[in-house]
């Protein structure tokens, strides 16, 4: 009889954390649109984006639906342009 390996795949996602204006953060994952949460301390959404992940995953799993794998090299930058309430012309 042989003997069964279980192999686990980990997956990474860019999560995107803002802070709150009423305290804590706003986090969201772009490469699953719509997987947003929040917690009161960085600590706590980062729990709860993991949570949330791994829903999100499982309902996909569930409809039958192709698990999105995130490109490993994303690229986040800032982007300036000039505020149009405030340009002339």
């Amino acid at each position: 009889m042989k003997d069964k390996k279980i192999t686990k795949k980990i997956l990474e996602y860019t999560a995107v954390f803002e802070p709150d204006e009423k305290g804590g953060y706003v986090v969201y994952v772009p490469s699953l649109p719509g997987c947003v949460t929040e917690g009161d301390t960085f600590e706590q959404a980062v729990a709860m984006i993991k949570d949330a992940i791994r829903g999100y995953l499982e309902v996909l799993k569930e409809e039958d639906q192709e698990i999105p794998v995130e490109n490993k090299f994303p690229i986040i930058t800032k982007v300036s342009i000039i505020n149009p309430v405030y340009s002339t012309g």
